[in-house]
């Protein structure tokens, strides 16, 4: 089985304004440094399901197929702060096979940015990829 390379992701908050277009979230915290610190943030933050997807990119294209999938599970750690420049912020991604049955394998990611996690206890089953037919 190849090794999982890990994946290094910027979110700017272009991504984010562009993920609030295409979820319907338009919550301000997403995008007003100003509505985010009056509810004690330190800055606008990225969409929790926004940061799960871009972690999930290292196993999708370590599986080769996205619908290899069949779970995936995470908590969210603390918010990830997107700040309003062009740099954004970065997101890094690591994953290892901790289990493997005779269909699937269990990948155990870690999240981090700036040194810290952003979501725990990631999880993600995919289906081992079935031998062509003879």
């Amino acid at each position: 089985m190849n090794p999982i390379e890990p994946g290094v992701y910027r979110l700017t908050r272009a991504d984010v304004v562009r993920y609030a277009g295409a979820s319907g979230d338009f919550n301000p915290i997403h995008w007003s440094d100003r509505q985010a610190r009056a509810i004690g943030l330190p800055g606008v933050i990225g969409h929790g399901l926004l940061t799960m997807g871009l972690a999930l990119r290292v196993v999708t294209d370590w599986a080769g197929d996205p619908a290899a999938i069949r779970s995936y599970r995470a908590r969210f750690a603390r918010p990830v702060v997107v700040p309003d420049n062009d740099d954004g912020v970065e997101v890094r991604v690591v994953g290892k096979v901790v289990a493997e049955g005779e269909s699937s394998v269990t990948v155990r990611l870690d999240v981090v940015v700036g040194g810290g996690p952003v979501l725990s206890k990631v999880m993600v089953e995919v289906a081992r990829p079935t031998p062509p037919a003879p």
